[in-house]
């Protein structure tokens, strides 16, 4: 359990969420862009095209046959243009994207797994984790007072020798 990488883990979780949003913004505004020109082709574009063509099957057919003819062919051309609007992104930015995404936030679910097990541990055995808290000082200060009795008595030995 490391704070430091359950913060980086955030960072990086947060960054990418941020990447991949910006990337299917950016993928819904060129589909919005798309069908926007579409809906203009279909207004003004086929518009004289079809005044056109109108005038030149009402000389094969019927006037109603030429108006139902090109009726179907503008919904295909809107279709078309609607199928391909609506495409997948498909780039390698929004599959690293991904790809780091998924492995912070199993990042993260391992660090929470441990901090988890550390918790239970210490509720199930407090002693466990107090013990090194306490033994560390104690044995640092019998150290310092074993040495200070060593050296006091060094020193007293040594005056009496000489």
């Amino acid at each position: 359990m490391n704070s430091d990488n359950v913060v980086k883990n955030l960072r990086a979780l947060w960054r990418t969420d941020r990447i991949i949003a910006e990337l299917r913004m950016r993928h819904m505004l060129v589909g919005l862009g798309l069908r926007a020109f579409a809906a203009l082709i279909a207004a003004f574009g086929l518009l004289t095209l079809e005044l056109a063509a109108y005038f030149a099957l009402v000389q094969i057919w019927n006037a109603i046959s030429a108006a139902a003819i090109l009726g179907a062919v503008n919904f295909t051309i809107a279709a078309v243009l609607f199928v391909i609007a609506g495409r997948p992104p498909a780039g390698r930015e929004l599959e690293l994207a991904n790809e780091i995404h998924g492995s912070a936030v199993e990042a993260l679910q391992t660090e929470a797994r441990g901090m988890q097990q550390q918790f239970a541990g210490m509720v199930h055995h407090p002693l466990n984790s107090a013990l090194p808290l306490i033994l560390l000082p104690l044995i640092t200060i019998i150290v310092k007072s074993l040495r200070k009795t060593r050296a006091a008595a060094a020193a007293a030995a040594t005056p009496e020798q000489g």
